[in-house]
This record gives C-alpha cells, structure tokens and sequence, in this order.
C-alpha cells in the first residue's frame, strides 16, 4: 500500500508518532482517522488489528521482543485517495549484557611515553545507531565514539579504541567506558547507561630529582650536616652512596643522611629503579665552627653602622 496525498488526503495520525520501548516492556498506539474508513487496521507480526467504520483502533503487546518488528497503520477510504498508511517509528532498545576494558597485547604496568591502546567491548546492544561510548579518566570524559552509519536493529558487539601515551601524572589514573543509549525525548528521561569496570593505570616511570644540581655545603666539626637526595620514580627508587670515605652502612640505603661525622670530600648518590639510574653530587667543605663566612661578616660591618649612624642623628637632635 502506497499513501497518496491526494484529494482530502490520507489523515491518518498515529498516538504517539514516534515509540520507545525496552525489550519485553508492553507498548500501545492509536491509529485515528481524520474521515470515516472502509477498513481501519495494523499490519504487524504481533497484535494484528482492524475495525470496520471505527475512527480509531490500538495496536497493543504485552511484551515486545520482536528486532523486526514494523508495525503500519492501513486506512481503506471510500474516496480517494482509497488506500494509505502510516510507518509506525517505533524503537525497541536493550542495554548491554557486559561493558568490558582492556589493554590490547600488553598485560601489568605501562611505561611513561609510550602508547598503548585501550579497547572497550559491549556485548548485546541494541539499536547501535543510538549508542554513545564515552571513556573517562577518573571523572572527566576524554573521548567518545558514536555508530550512527549503523543501521541493525538487532543485538550487536561494538568496540572502541582509546588511544593513551601515559605520564606519570597518570599513574593511578583509573580509565572505564560507558555505554549510553540517546534515546531522544520519546526514551527514557534518563539514557540507559552501563558501565565497564576501572583499569588502574599502573605507569613506570624513571627515578627524577627534586633538585638535581650538585649542591656545595659548609662542613663544621661536632655539627650535623643534611645530605638529601630525594628522587621521584615508579618503582619507588633504591639509593646508594659513594665516598672516598667509608659510610656507615645502615646509611647506605638512605634517600636523606643526617650526621656529625662526616668527612670533607665529594659524596655521589645514586637513585635506581627498573627503568633508569640517576646520580647526584654532593660537596663538603670544612669550615672551623669559630669562623665566618663573608656574608655574615658583611651582615655585621652593615649593622655596626647602622647603629653608629643610629646613635650620631640621636646625639645631633638632642643638641638642636
């Protein structure tokens, strides 16, 4: 049958126009005639139906599982046009069985710079045209991929491919995917969503200094002096120091040394993990505990004069 708009023209009007419906869940629409029918009627695999004279007539399921459903309201007039119908728009949706993350061909942790691929797999989907999948890291959304080339109306797999060059910044970072269905205004007022579990990103990265440069220190006999080689890294890095003298050994494997009796020279301490080692220079110098460096000797000339000038403006008021 073939709607020609012709004449008064077909009038038929379905209620609602546009259908969606969870898969099993009852649906109903009506199919009313603006001019008396001959025959008014639904063509359908389920809930077939028509009326005779009737200006109105409901095509009905108690539970919609058919993905080929296509349900057409017919009108059979005694004028023209004689014959016309109506395509119901009707959507039949069902959330996935399973929203699953990965990494492709690589398994444990990942390496700072280089890239991976992160694939999410849902299982069941259905209509696909409808689906978004949105990837997040820990709460914001970095990519989203939608399939609306696609066009089967039937339960399908989908997947996407998240592409990820890690940092260290990314390290714990937790990555999931989420399948939503936009349903549009008829669907529901939330869009079903499922999620797939977290991928920890677990990212190895070489060990870095908070201050890398060789650092120079005032050595004093009887004080303490702080040597701190503290490095950043994943694996958490092991330390090792060098000395023409000999350190004690429970020190040997110190991020921060904190001593008396150390010795003048040059102290290299080493941070090491999996990935990479760093070295980094420290240089003591002794100085007698009696003597002052030239900043301090320069701090006091400065005060010392202050104060002379200080005392001679207060003596010069008190003449005036």
């Amino acid at each position: 049958r073939v709607c020609v708009l012709s004449g008064e023209g077909c009038s038929l009007v379905l209620k609602p126009a546009r259908v969606v419906v969870k898969f099993g869940e009852p649906v109903s629409v009506t199919c009313e005639a603006a001019r008396r029918p001959r025959v008014l009627g639904w063509e359908s695999t389920v809930g077939a139906a028509h009326t005779q004279q009737d200006l109105s007539v409901q095509w009905k399921a108690d539970s919609l599982i058919d993905w080929i459903e296509e349900p057409i309201c017919y009108g059979v007039f005694s004028t023209a046009p004689r014959q016309c119908e109506e395509k119901l728009n009707l959507v039949l949706y069902k959330t996935p069985d399973s929203v699953s993350i990965r990494l492709v061909n690589h398994t444990g942790s990942m390496k700072e710079g280089k890239e991976y691929q992160l694939l999410c797999e849902v299982q069941n989907i259905a209509p696909v045209q409808y689906l978004v999948l949105r990837w997040y890291r820990d709460q914001t959304e970095v990519y989203h991929s939608a399939f609306t080339e696609l066009t089967q109306s039937s339960p399908v797999q989908v997947s996407s491919i998240l592409l990820i060059t890690p940092t260290r910044a990314d390290n714990g970072a937790q990555y999931r995917c989420v399948a939503e269905l936009d349903l549009g205004p008829e669907g529901p007022q939330l869009a079903p969503t499922v999620s797939s579990g977290s991928l920890n990103a677990s990212v190895h990265y070489p060990p870095d200094f908070l201050s890398p440069e060789p650092e120079m220190l005032d050595l004093v006999v009887g004080e303490e002096v702080t040597l701190n080689c503290s490095a950043t890294g994943y694996p958490t890095p092991i330390y090792s120091w060098l000395s023409a003298h000999t350190l004690q050994e429970t020190l040997t494997d110190e991020a921060i040394i904190t001593s008396s009796s150390l010795l003048p020279g040059t102290y290299t301490c080493t941070a090491s993990n999996r990935l990479d080692s760093k070295s980094k220079r420290f240089l003591l110098k002794a100085r007698s505990k009696g003597r002052r460096d030239s900043r301090t000797i320069k701090s006091i000339f400065i005060s010392f004069f202050m104060f002379i000038f200080v005392y001679i403006m207060f003596v010069f008021c008190l003449g005036v």
